[in-house]
């Protein structure tokens, strides 16, 4: 799985920024027609969570320092080719004066990888 990370994050971040982010998206979202066929069990819901977690290590210790967008689009398309129905979020907030973004994924309402979120997702 970390292999995996380590060689797509790469091949991601270079797609958002030859493509940009709607394109990539829109690519991965067609490329994972499997997405919403099977409601997840405790198990799958541990892989997932395991499966984001690789994927901030491989971010962060990879070629190349692949940010929280990257991370999720490839977390979000893992679980859509394994046949779940994840939610990609995009949140903000406010620290002072700086407006901080953050992506993340979401099965079943719950948020992979993260701790306690202080971002509040765009609707």
């Amino acid at each position: 799985m970390i292999a995996m990370m380590l060689m797509g994050l790469p091949l991601l971040a270079g797609a958002v920024r030859v493509f940009g982010y709607t394109a990539t998206r829109g690519w991965l979202e067609r490329h994972s027609s499997h997405a919403g066929q099977r409601e997840p069990s405790p198990t799958d819901f541990d892989a997932a969570q395991r499966l984001a977690e690789v994927a901030g290590i491989a971010g962060r210790h990879g070629a190349i320092t692949a940010t929280c967008l990257r991370q999720s689009l490839l977390v979000y398309w893992l679980l859509r080719r394994r046949g779940f129905a994840p939610e990609f979020r995009i949140g903000v907030r406010r620290q002072g004066e700086v407006m901080d973004a953050h992506a993340w994924v979401e099965l079943q309402g719950r948020a992979l990888g993260q701790g306690e979120l202080a971002h509040s997702p765009f609707t």
